[in-house]
């Protein structure tokens, strides 16, 4: 079965391509990756898959699927670009490896039974589509989740910060300031959070880091300041640390209004995400077929300080995120210019090819041996109820 793969994508290789290098030459950011995904769906139409566009009523958001029942594979992808920069992280490549599997495992579904599932997941660098989707028990009756991302080196699934992106606003009146000179105002509000999150920030677990920027002061020399914002990210190495200083932060807050009677409104600019959960034998069953299928030297789990959505599917589903090397050369940096271009190259596009070939490789290892996937949810069950 295996080999039925290799041997389709063989013969969708062009479609994989262009996929990829459409995608590069026509970079959109988050949110508005009208074409990206148009150009996705179409891709997955000519191969027969069942597709719900708009999904959720998610702009450029979707969901493709093929095969009947259990077990659900699902392969995520991204396609947002950064502005003015382009794809200098390889989201062309992650949709392009995810739509490759999917490919692969759909063209060989219905011997095998079970289900494959592609969603399209819009937004990622702006806090991502995926934990509303979860919200919205879009992953309660999926077996399994697996994304591979381009990068510099070949890496198993580690983990990844959770992430709370918190707003804070305070609001007074709008007064003369020539009149009210000694009036407390909104940004004297701001002003004494900071300081005091500054102050205490000693005490603060080392695996937790808090950055700030006053995003809105709302002074003119005539007017005080009535409406004053700080926009704060919270960055943990788990979701309990991110909501101790969430609630410190509230804390502080409150104190600073009852103080100086300012009210205070907090919001979430971004959508948050947890710390990614990865599984570790789902990470063995990648890895093995990654070697199987020609990629041999893979480094250890790899941990990031960025924020992942995929965070808060993996508190839902067994998930893997592991990273594939499409560099040959050892001077090109990730998140550079260089980088995008080094996504289209040849070496890059055989990686992919293989990535997708291991992706759908490990599907057929868990739909063809249910104690592989036994395995999975077993793990996956004792380390979220640990």
């Amino acid at each position: 079965m295996k080999q039925k793969i290799i041997s389709f994508l063989s013969t969708c290789s062009d479609d994989i391509k262009n996929l990829c290098t459409y995608l590069y030459e026509n970079p959109e950011a988050s949110y508005n990756e009208f074409n990206a995904s148009k150009y996705i769906c179409d891709l997955l139409y000519k191969y027969n898959f069942e597709i719900e566009e708009n999904f959720l009523n998610i702009k450029n958001a979707f969901i493709a699927k093929k095969g009947v029942g259990h077990p659900k594979i699902c392969y995520l992808c991204e396609y947002d670009a950064i502005k003015d920069e382009g794809h200098i992280t390889g989201h062309n490549l992650v949709a392009t490896m995810s739509v490759a599997a999917a490919l692969a495992l759909g063209n060989v579904i219905d011997t095998l039974g079970g289900s494959v599932i592609l969603i399209g997941c819009p937004g990622e660098y702006l806090g991502g589509t995926k934990g509303t989707m979860v919200k919205q028990g879009v992953f309660d009756d999926i077996d399994v989740v697996m994304l591979a991302h381009p990068d510099i080196s070949t890496c198993e699934s580690g983990s990844s910060s959770a992430i709370i992106p918190l707003g804070l606003k305070f609001e007074s009146e709008s007064k003369l300031s020539f009149l009210n000179k000694k009036d407390y105002t909104s940004l004297d509000a701001v002003l004494l959070t900071i300081n005091i999150l500054n102050s205490i920030k000693k005490g603060f677990p080392n695996n937790l880091e808090i950055n700030s920027i006053i995003s809105n002061g709302g002074y003119t020399t005539l007017l005080l300041p009535s409406n004053s914002e700080i926009k704060l990210c919270i960055r943990a190495s788990d979701t309990k640390t991110a909501n101790y200083a969430y609630d410190k932060i509230r804390n502080i807050a409150n104190y600073v209004t009852k103080l100086i009677g300012i009210p205070n409104t907090f919001f979430l600019y971004e959508s948050p995400s947890r710390e990614l959960v990865t599984n570790r034998t789902l990470n063995r069953l990648f890895s093995h077929n990654l070697k199987e299928n020609g990629i041999i030297n893979i480094n250890s789990p790899k941990d990031i300080y960025a924020g992942l959505s995929l965070g808060d599917v993996s508190h839902k589903v067994p998930c893997i995120h592991p990273y594939i090397s499409i560099t040959e050369n050892d001077n090109i940096k990730y998140g550079t210019l260089e980088f995008a271009k080094a996504t289209i190259s040849p070496f890059s596009l055989k990686q992919c090819t293989i990535a997708a070939t291991s992706l759908a490789s490990t599907a057929i290892d868990l739909i063809e041996n249910k104690s592989l996937l036994n395995e999975v949810k077993s793990e996956f069950f004792s380390t979220i109820n640990n």
